[in-house]
């Protein structure tokens, strides 16, 4: 009878054990994946930067995001496009494990070329075709769900491109606006653009020394802010390519290990590139679009046709990306007049 009695016990203590031992294995993480470490001294660029200063800068970097989201709020959960995650916008490359989010006008076509190769697609095909970039890259890397997206992130590097809020709103307007490609959906906003906006121009320089206005076919960058502060105003959402990249991305519900700023694209570049053991397979390289580069001249010739209250309320639609990735608006109202006078030469330039 004892004997029996201890053979129940040894059944149950060991009944317990297991079912405890099944209870912790479940409750543990299902990625096992750990980020490799490359182990290198310096970036190979011109200055041959060392990779503890790439890396301090990293860290620097990820530690404003994180206290400018908190300053604002933003990385408390909401309802609305600043307050929840918004995963319709990355891709995730499972083979490599790198996770990126696409914003347009920085270094966008570059690294969907990037993504591309590393899709499978050869060089010559991607030179030859006629199909959009985004397209192609949406053949292999659907959109994901925000589960799918959290799975990625707990396993793979990911980053993203920023740039000057002002610099890339400009790339995209002279892109999509002001050189838009006949019979698009970009040329038809540019003629509502005018179409409401015109009028008002107009009688900005009739009441202004009768100074002669040109009146290009295109809308005008004031033009074009006026209509911006009108669709905020409505409560409309922006276009892609000029959308905050606070809401498009969403760094403030998502994490980034890394993220890279245009100032320092190339290095940054070399940095992603090496750390996520792709060396070989993709290179660093910003490839120049048509209109060609933004310099400072171009950007002077442009945002000096603006008052100094059209930068100020540009800086209020973009304000959360100048305060997460320390850009200033500065430079922009040292452009800008209180009152300033277009002329026919800075609106075609």
């Amino acid at each position: 009878m004892v004997h029996r009695l201890y053979i129940l016990i040894f059944l149950l203590a060991s009944t317990v054990l297991s079912l405890f031992i099944i209870e912790r294995s479940l409750s543990r993480p299902r990625h096992n994946f750990k980020k490799p470490i490359i182990k290198i001294k310096t970036v190979n660029t011109t200055g041959s930067t060392k990779i503890e200063e790439i890396e301090a800068r990293m860290a620097y970097r990820k530690l404003k995001v994180k206290e400018a989201c908190a300053k604002y709020g933003l990385d408390k959960e909401g309802n609305d496009s600043l307050h929840q995650p918004n995963p319709w916008e990355f891709l995730i490359n499972k083979k490599y494990h790198l996770v990126w989010c696409n914003i347009f006008k920085a270094a966008s076509t570059s690294w969907m070329y990037n993504f591309n190769l590393l899709a499978g697609y050869k060089p010559n095909f991607l030179k030859r075709t006629n199909i959009v970039p985004l397209q192609l890259a949406r053949r292999k890397y659907p959109r994901p769900s925000l589960k799918e997206l959290k799975t990625a992130l707990n396993n793979s590097y990911s980053f993203i491109i920023v740039r000057h809020p002002f610099e890339r709103l400009l790339s995209a307007y002279r892109d999509k606006i002001q050189y838009a490609l006949p019979n698009t959906p970009h040329q038809k906003l540019g003629n509502e653009i005018i179409s409401k906006f015109r009028e008002n121009t107009i009688k900005y320089f009739q009441g202004r020394r009768k100074q002669a206005f040109y009146n290009p076919r295109w809308p005008t960058l004031p033009e074009f802010v006026n209509y911006l502060v009108d669709i905020k105003k409505k409560g409309l959402p922006m276009d892609m390519h000029w959308a905050p990249i606070t809401e498009f991305c969403t760094p403030c519900q998502i994490h980034f290990d890394i993220i890279i700023k245009f100032e320092t694209l190339m290095e940054d570049q070399k940095y992603l590139i090496q750390v996520s053991g792709l060396k070989g397979k993709i290179k660093p390289e910003w490839k120049n679009p048509s209109k060609g580069r933004v310099t400072t001249e171009v950007v002077n010739n442009y945002y000096s046709q603006l008052t100094v209250k059209q930068i100020l309320q540009l800086y209020y639609l973009y304000r959360y990306d100048f305060e997460l990735f320390e850009y200033s608006i500065s430079d922009y109202l040292d452009m800008a007049k209180s009152d300033k006078v277009f002329s026919q030469t800075s609106i075609t330039e």
